[in-house]
């Protein structure tokens, strides 16, 4: 998929974990312009990179049984993730907990791989930790194919 262009568009995929046990349509509500990484301990480990819908744009079709949910510190976000290959799905934004961050990997025909460039927040000093804080760029992670790609 052509992800060059960062659409801010809305944009209903399909996706689904790495096994297929879980399912789900998500409208991203905006687009990929919205695709992004954060530094905090469990993004860090997942490295995922997450774009942005609602709960009411994100709805499970197959396996919500199959789905566990991790929380930790604060616990306002919550973390998403089949049971059976572990992979991480969507979660419950803390930052704002009337979004979902959805795994771009888990969408049909996208992989993070399309995308060249993707911002990163600085996850150690969230917003929601002091008023005074907004939300912190700590940089940029950049992929560029070889070109033997």
């Amino acid at each position: 998929m052509d992800l060059e262009r960062k659409s801010s568009e809305p944009v209903t995929l399909n996706g689904a974990c790495h096994c297929g046990a879980v399912q789900f349509t998500v409208t991203l509500t905006e687009g990929f312009a919205s695709a992004r990484r954060c530094s905090c301990s469990i993004c860090r480990m997942r490295g995922a990179v997450a774009v942005t819908s609602t709960p009411a744009d994100f709805r499970i079709t197959q396996g919500a049984d199959k789905l566990a949910t991790y929380r930790f510190n604060t616990m306002t976000a919550e973390h998403h993730f089949c049971s059976v290959c572990g992979i991480y799905t969507h979660h419950k934004r803390r930052s704002n907990p009337h979004q979902l961050g959805v795994n771009i990997a888990c969408l049909d025909g996208v992989s993070p791989f399309d995308l060249r460039e993707v911002v990163v927040f600085d996850g150690t000093r969230h917003p929601g930790d002091d008023a005074a804080h907004k939300s912190y760029v700590a940089g940029v992670l950049r992929f560029e194919p070889s070109s033997d790609a």
